[in-house]
């Protein structure tokens, strides 16, 4: 069974018109699962003509805000283009720390909820959930597809996760944001794709500004990614979040450090960049 994976933006915290917040939409098994929700990432949904409504989960790697910018919006927006009577609730899987954002999420969009309950008819209750907090261990089973999660190292934020999705016999996952780790080498082993974020802390280190210079404390460099990748022996690397940006005309740059450390396929792209796996 194949697994798509559509990077659905790959930008970082710094605004860019050009690529929506972190968010990876994962499709399998009749499944549909969404990696992340950065802004921008229904915006992206829709030009694969797939809706809040469509969603079977969402996974949060960590509590960062360009990692969940638009929880909100995923939320609302589920709850009020669900037209079942009696609709599923989303099921929301993240780190320790989940539940409380989700709950404050809601405490925010009190108003808007009390306003399209008051005005529907069909709307009777608050958008229905289904959260669950994990750190290690599998975390779905559904059909034929299986999740598995473990922890990665982004210290100080903590905990944050990677996931592994497999499906009859294909295997992806999705790092997050971490530096190199044990924890994310057992999880990728063997699998048959890694998609994980990077920076180039070549360029990050000539920025004048220690705030910039600070992210290269806890993410992965493209050379380490491709470390990963080639310690966990996976046939695919899918890098996103790139940081900087990469400057239309680069590509074979980036492309050139992954093979550095890594001689198997390296996928990067602009947002709704796909790959195919298995």
């Amino acid at each position: 069974m194949a697994i798509e994976v559509t990077l659905l933006g790959t930008g970082s915290p710094i605004p860019d018109p050009n690529r929506a917040g972190p968010a990876t939409l994962v499709r399998t098994g009749g499944q549909t699962l969404l990696v992340d929700c950065g802004r921008g990432v229904l915006q992206r949904a829709a030009a694969l003509g797939v809706g809040a409504n469509a969603l079977d989960a969402l996974l949060l790697t960590h509590l960062h805000s360009d990692h969940i910018t638009d929880l909100g919006d995923v939320i609302i927006t589920r709850w009020v283009t669900t037209f079942d009577a009696r609709p599923a609730p989303l099921p929301i899987i993240g780190p320790p720390g989940t539940a409380d954002v989700v709950r404050a999420t809601l405490q925010a969009f009190g108003f808007d909820i009390g306003y399209r309950i008051a005005h529907h008819d069909d709307l009777n209750e608050p958008p229905p959930l289904e959260v669950q907090e994990f750190t290690d261990g599998p975390v779905w089973e559904r059909g034929a597809v299986r999740i598995t999660a473990a922890p990665t190292d982004h210290r100080p934020v903590e905990p944050t996760l990677g996931f592994r999705v497999e499906c009859e016999g294909t295997a992806v996952v999705l790092a997050g944001d971490t530096v190199p780790c044990a924890s994310l080498d057992r999880l990728s082993s063997g699998a048959d794709a890694l998609v994980h974020t990077v920076i180039r802390d070549d360029l990050v280190q000539r920025m004048p500004l220690q705030r910039f210079k600070d992210i290269c404390d806890y993410h992965s460099s493209v050379q380490q990614a491709a470390a990963t990748a080639t310690r966990a022996g996976v046939g695919t690397l899918i890098l996103t979040h790139y940081v900087p940006a990469i400057t239309p005309g680069e590509e074979d740059q980036w492309r050139q450090l992954a093979a550095e450390e890594f001689d198997g396929r390296v996928e990067l792209g602009d947002d709704l960049h796909r790959v195919r796996i298995g």
